[in-house]
């Protein structure tokens, strides 16, 4: 197989080839095959990460000037209470939820125009389902801001001060329109193999919130986290506008009949079961908040707090599929299922590799991370002691969560509706909710972060069962038993990385001296049981360092 390497750097896409279409097909753009190279896989992979990187960062700003202005009490839980409208919107209209449902439907409508279809099936496919996804997303955002006391009540029955949430969940109502169309621009960009600017959004978000709270928070309190809510989801569409205009602009007709070309909208019952099984998941987040909302103020911000920093290698490990998403879609699309298995299967290896060496950090190094990070202003020493705790504990579900996101997109690759996923995920949310009960009296907040992991790491291990009969057709044993050896070596890696934090008083010194130890026993660890989520780290380092030694090498050969 041969392939064309992209010249257009971060942004640029690779050729590929021609949608299955029982013949030879006409003539094609060069730029519409559909086989990516491992080269530009890697370059995207990279500008994803380090753009996310760069988001995650800012969040983490965010987090802490939210501390640092409002600290963990009343005040910060009744905006967290708000924040459920931006959770739900962001998993629902950006990351698990409406893209699931239109990636695969850009890359059928980019095949057959890879085929000659006549007209433009992706101008068809915008004019088609724009229009009417802008009038839902208004009328949800209407219906939210109507509804802002009834939803407070249900969501936090024991929240102190109720009216100062209602008045930020209205503020943050706007978000659901915003972040739809941020979400079908990132959707319309990545199908096109265009990464750098989606990747970008979140940057545009969090500073929108940062400058928010830093300028009206004086006047407005709490209230200016969610004004820069509503202003950073007008800078997450803003800043994708112009590269999806151009993309649509620049269709190059592949035949000579040029008629009107077949917009074949979304279906209903494709968007059905991505978002119930996208609103399914984030239920999670309500039961949580449900039951800490009756433990003592502070609880739902200790919550946060240690979601907010244990996610992080999470969303790091999720990056990967984020780029490889529309190369499973193609696939799908055009029957190629052995491509789709030997993706998916990469995909899962190098996913799990990347959270267990995340989530061995986390819990080695969990109070020494709060610390650095949020112990200043009205934030104490007590407060870090709680989400520490609770951020250990958390981490035990990272796995469940990375394998419930790299699964459930192979689920939805195919562009088809199915109702298996929603059913798992109900059954974890069953589990998440009985444990949650039965752990709240007795170990508080913990509880509800152990119940979390539990429900997910259901949830995963159902979805992987079913993917052979339902999905991308994985092998089921081949990738427990590849799964076997990271976890392994994470769990060795964990306590040898918390011993080594301990020896240090300092919480920069001891949080690099647990990094280092955890990751360097991760890294021999997996290297010595073979695992393939690490080979191409392997592969890079190996490739670098004989680059070394050669250019090391030339003086002393010119010296002969």
């Amino acid at each position: 197989m041969t392939v064309t390497p992209p010249r257009t750097g971060a942004e640029s896409r690779a050729s590929l080839p021609s949608a299955r279409d029982g013949g030879p097909g006409p003539a094609r753009d060069r730029n519409e095959l559909p086989v990516v190279s491992k080269k530009f896989l890697a370059r995207a992979t990279i500008v994803t990460v380090v753009l996310s990187i760069a988001g995650a960062v800012l969040g983490l700003a965010r987090d802490q000037a939210l501390a640092r202005l409002f600290g963990a009490g009343t005040e910060t839980d009744a905006f967290l209470v708000a924040w459920t409208v931006p959770e739900f919107a962001s998993t629902l209209l950006i990351e698990d939820g409406l893209a699931f449902a239109l990636v695969p439907a850009f890359s059928l409508a980019l095949a057959r125009r890879a085929q000659g279809a006549p007209g433009d099936p992706v101008r068809a496919l915008v004019a088609t389902t724009l229009p009417r996804l802008a009038l839902a997303l208004v009328a949800a955002a209407a219906l939210t801001v109507w509804t802002a006391p009834h939803l407070v009540k249900l969501l936090a029955p024991g929240l102190p001060d109720p009216a100062l949430a209602v008045d930020c969940t209205r503020l943050t109502a706007t978000c659901v329109l915003s972040f739809g169309l941020a979400g079908f621009c990132g959707a319309a960009l990545r199908a096109h193999r265009r990464f750098l600017v989606p990747a970008t959004i979140y940057v545009a978000y969090n500073t929108g919130i940062i400058t928010a709270m830093f300028v009206l928070g004086g006047r407005w309190g709490v209230r200016s986290a969610a004004v820069g809510v509503a202003v950073g989801g007008v800078l997450m569409v803003a800043v994708q506008l112009p590269s999806v205009i151009r993309q649509l602009r620049r269709r190059a007709v592949t035949t000579e009949e040029s008629g009107p070309a077949d917009g074949q909208a979304v279906g209903a019952a494709l968007v059905a079961s991505v978002l119930l099984f996208a609103l399914c998941r984030q239920s999670q987040v309500l039961i949580e908040r449900f039951l800490a909302s009756g433990l003592p103020a502070g609880s739902i911000s200790h919550l946060n707090y240690a979601q907010k920093v244990a996610q992080i290698p999470m969303t790091l490990s999720i990056m990967l599929c984020t780029v490889t998403f529309p190369v499973v879609a193609r696939a799908m699309a055009e029957g190629n299922t052995e491509l789709a298995r030997a993706r998916v299967e990469r995909d899962l290896a190098m996913a799990a590799c990347v959270v267990l060496l995340g989530t061995a950090t986390v819990v080695a190094c969990a109070p020494q991370m709060v610390e650095l990070l949020f112990q200043q202003g009205a934030f104490t020493a007590r407060d870090t002691a709680a989400t520490a705790a609770v951020m250990r504990v958390y981490a035990l579900g990272l796995l469940g969560q990375t394998l419930v996101g790299v699964l459930i997109r192979s689920y939805f690759s195919a562009g088809r509706p199915t109702w298996y996923p929603l059913a798992m995920m109900a059954v974890g949310i069953a589990v998440t909710s009985a444990v949650g009960v039965w752990a709240l009296r007795p170990w508080g907040v913990g509880g509800i972060a152990a119940a979390n992991a539990a429900g997910i790491t259901v949830t995963a291990v159902l979805l992987l069962a079913g993917m052979r009969r339902r999905s991308v057709p994985v092998r089921t044993r081949r990738v427990l038993r590849e799964l076997a050896g990271p976890v392994g070596a994470a769990a060795l890696a964990t306590p040898a990385g918390a011993l080594a934090a301990a020896r240090f008083d300092s919480p920069p010194a001891a949080l690099a001296a647990g990094a280092a130890t955890v990751t360097c026993l991760f890294l021999l660890l997996g290297r010595a049981v073979n695992a393939q989520g690490l080979k191409p780290a392997f592969d890079t380092l190996r490739t670098v360092t004989q680059r070394l030694r050669h250019v090391r090498s030339r003086p002393s050969r010119r010296l002969r």
